[in-house]
């Protein structure tokens, strides 16, 4: 199974922010069984999302996850975009306005905010592609999407990493199933990657696994995580390669 992430904020690209969302997102994507095939980035513009989105898309991953740009300025213009590419109005979800509004009240009350009225910018954020589901975001005020698109499930989620981070537990997780994925680490005891370039190509013809290897630098290991949807590819693996004369010792 495939996955996309698409990041978005002018933020990233100026190297002002380091996207540490999509790592994050990655991460998790990774341990319920989705090879994440791709990370994209792009700024705060309608056209650049839309053209991201589209492309996206056309690829087929099963899931795309998209993070950023749903706060209440100019600049946040990612619901706009993502309904533009799918060909969707863009419509006020009259059930996040009304979580918005408890929003900003309690924020008043708690002595936060000065006004706890919805304003222009805050009304934007209850506004959600035509037929898509909110995701209630427990840490902040806008509100996610969830819109299953010719196949593809799409999830649209905050650009603040606590925000986001709670929405993908909570929301988005539990739509993508309990797969399980097993990533195992080791350290090879052989000096040159090269030398071990052509026994691992090896393993990955005779397995259903995918690994990575990171140099340490020419000294006495190479790390090496496998990657499986069973434990038992894993072993079968690590004893192939032990068998080819490397040694592996957990990491």
């Amino acid at each position: 199974m495939f996955a996309e992430i698409l990041t978005i904020g002018d933020e990233i690209l100026t190297g002002h922010t380091v996207d540490s969302n999509s790592a994050f997102i990655a991460s998790r994507l990774t341990e319920r069984g989705y090879w994440v095939r791709r990370i994209t980035t792009v700024g705060d513009d309608v056209e650049e999302i839309k053209t991201a989105v589209r492309e996206i898309l056309a690829r087929k991953p099963e899931v795309l996850v998209i993070s950023g740009g749903l706060g209440p300025t100019h600049d946040d213009v990612t619901m706009l975009a993502v309904a533009e590419a799918l060909n969707r109005k863009l419509i006020l979800c009259e059930g996040c306005l009304e979580k918005l509004k408890a929003f900003y009240e309690r924020l008043h009350r708690e002595g936060y905010i000065d006004d706890p009225n919805l304003n222009e910018g805050r009304k934007k954020m209850a506004y959600l592609p035509e037929g898509a589901e909110p995701l209630e975001n427990t840490e902040g005020a806008a509100p996610g999407a969830f819109i299953e698109h010719e196949g593809v499930k799409v999830f649209v989620l905050p650009g603040m990493p606590r925000e986001m981070r709670a929405m993908l537990e909570n929301e988005v997780l539990p739509r993508l199933g309990r797969r399980k994925f097993v990533q195992r680490k080791f350290l090879a005891e052989i000096t040159d990657e090269s030398k071990l370039a052509p026994i691992l190509q090896e393993a990955l013809e005779r397995f259903n696994v995918r690994i990575h290897s990171s140099p340490k630098g020419f000294g006495k290991y190479i790390g090496l995580i496998i990657f499986a949807e069973r434990e038992k590819e894993v072993e079968r693996t690590a004893a192939f390669l032990r068998e080819r004369g490397i040694g592996l010792e957990e990491a």
